[in-house]
Order: C-alpha cells, then sequence, then structure tokens
C-alpha cells in the first residue's frame, strides 16, 4: 500500500522526513490521501516552517524505517476525524517548529535519535511538559472553532 509522507530536502544527502515530537516519542504520519498530506504540509508552510515534499513511498519501507530509528508511525486514513487532542495533531501541527535545517550537524548527543536525524515540530521535552503542552494545544484549536 502507497502512503504520503512529507520529507524534507528530497533527493539530498540531507533527506529528513517530517515526525511530531511528543514527549520523548518521534511519530511520522503516513497520510493515506495526497490531499490530506499537501493541506499539513501548506499548514507549516503558513507557521513559517520549512515547506516539506509531498511524496509517496511504500506503507512497508515507512514502518520498517521507523521501527530501525525507534519511531512510531501513524496512518492518517482517508475521511479521518480526531476525537481527541492527540488526534487533532494527525491534522494539524503544532504551533511550534523546531527550527533545524541540518539535522546531522546538528544532532544533540544527548538524545538517542539515530544518526541521520529528522526534523521535528517540537523540541525535545521532558514527560511532565507534555500535558501542559496538550493543554496549550488544545486551548489554540478551540480557539479555531
Amino acid at each position: 500500500m502507497q502512503v504520503f509522507v512529507l520529507l524534507f530536502n528530497s533527493g539530498t544527502e540531507n533527506e529528513g522526513i517530517h515526525t511530531l515530537n511528543i514527549g520523548e516519542q518521534n511519530i511520522v504520519l503516513m497520510f493515506e490521501e495526497e490531499d490530506d498530506a499537501t493541506r499539513y504540509s501548506l499548514l507549516l508552510e503558513a507557521q513559517d516552517f520549512m515547506t516539506p515534499s509531498v511524496e509517496s513511498i511504500d506503507r512497508e519501507e515507512v514502518e520498517e524505517f521507523c521501527s530501525s530509528a525507534n519511531y512510531e508511525s501513524r496512518l492518517v486514513p482517508k475521511g479521518f476525524v480526531p476525537e481527541d487532542e492527540f488526534d487533532r495533531l494527525l491534522i494539524a501541527p503544532p504551533q511550534r517548529n523546531l527550527e533545524q535545517t541540518n539535522w546531522d550537524e546538528e544532532q544533540d548527543p544527548e538524545r538517542s535519535a539515530p544518526e541521520s536525524g529528522s526534523p521535528q515540530d517540537e523540541p525535545s521535552q521532558p514527560a511532565s511538559d507534555a500535558g501542559s503542552d496538550l493543554d496549550d494545544i488544545r486551548r489554540r484549536l478551540e480557539g479555531l472553532l
């Protein structure tokens, strides 16, 4: 099955995949529909983040990458409707982005991420701060309604 992912610097030596960083976990979004991936990409651009390219990749390949990099993958199915705050992150990125464009050279040695690195939406935060971040995200999302 083909899915759509967001890649930065696609086809270069400094290629990276878009991840959400929730607590200590990096999550790669796999979109079932290209339009949903494109919309998410445009939302990132609207937040003054680098615009990723939408690439079609075999789902098993993404899952193998995530497994080897100790990342989690989440499928965003066609017609997805969020049911909670976490689900909302699957259709709209958080307000804060990691301003890192050269992930190989600027990799934090104290983190356990793989050597290839990848851009992330939020800087790593202690698990105790995750609840307050979710509350902040919820307030901002409710403000959009």
